[in-house]
Parts: C-alpha cells; sequence; structure tokens
C-alpha cells in the first residue's frame, strides 16, 4: 500500500516533469542547497553563541532575532525543495537507510531547538543546558547534511 502510494507521487504529472527537466531538477536541487546554506549559516553562529563563544558580542537574543527568521525560511526553503526531490524517486529514496537517518536527525534537530525554546534562562545552571542544546544542534544539522550528500551517492 505503501509502495503504491509513493508510485502514484512518482507518477504525478508535475513530478515527472520535474524528473525530466535539464532545467527545473538542478534548479530545485539549487534551492535545497540555498536553503541549507541559509539554515546552517544561521544556526552555526547562534550555536557557538549558545556554547559561550564572543560572550561580549552582545546578548544572545538580539542574535537570535536576527539569525533565527533566517534559519527558519532556510529551512522551509530546504524542506519545500526537499519534498520535491524525493517525489522523484520517493520509492528508492523510502527505502534508503541513510535517507531514513537523515529524516531522523531532522526530526532531532528540530526537537532539540523546540527544547531549547523551553529552557528556563533564569533556572539553575541554564548555561550548561543552553551549551549543550548549542552542541548538539551543531552536530545533528552537520550529520543531516553530510547524510543527504550521501544519498545522492549510495
Amino acid at each position: 500500500m505503501f509502495e503504491h502510494a509513493l508510485a502514484a507521487i512518482e507518477n504525478l504529472p508535475a513530478i515527472a516533469a520535474l524528473r525530466e527537466s535539464t532545467l527545473a531538477y538542478p534548479l530545485v536541487n539549487a534551492a535545497h542547497l540555498i536553503g541549507i546554506a541559509l539554515l546552517f549559516g544561521a544556526i552555526v553562529p547562534l550555536d557557538l553563541r549558545l556554547v559561550g563563544w564572543r560572550r561580549g558580542a552582545g546578548a544572545v537574543g538580539q542574535l537570535s532575532s536576527l539569525l533565527l527568521p533566517v534559519a527558519i525560511f532556510g529551512f522551509a526553503l530546504a524542506a519545500g525543495a526537499g519534498l520535491l526531490l524525493f517525489a522523484t524517486d520517493a520509492r528508492a529514496y523510502a527505502t534508503s537507510p541513510l535517507f531514513q537517518a537523515k529524516m531522523v536527525l531532522i526530526a532531532l534537530a528540530l526537537a532539540n531547538a523546540l527544547a531549547l525554546r523551553a529552557i528556563d534562562w533564569r533556572g539553575a545552571r541554564p548555561r550548561r543546558r543552553v551549551a549543550t542544546a548549542g552542541v548538539a544542534s551543531m552536530a545533528l544539522w552537520f550529520a543531516v547534511i553530510v547524510l543527504g550528500r550521501l544519498v545522492g551517492y549510495f
């Protein structure tokens, strides 16, 4: 049943056109990469600041208000383009252990981001919890990127 649904997605006219296009597919792939760059490029400086890098550079809240919208836009762009890329060969991607691991890590990275927002910054030892979340965020998103690149080769 699940395989039939994935095959139906692959056979949608718009997806078939995307798969067969010499221009549209590379543009969607480029959009995916731009989204990744925006997400990771915004997350890393924020996470480094949470870990304690450049404490004298200003409040985390100010940096967060600047970088989080960029990261959210980057994630939305990467996810939207990624769904289109997935749809072009949905059955193969859905059965790929690398792709499955990538999806799990994305879920963990998003859960980490939500948990970070829930931390009581005034509580006991918030710096340790915030720093741990920052390190976890960088590691998770780095692993997502590596797995995503590996999916294309294996």
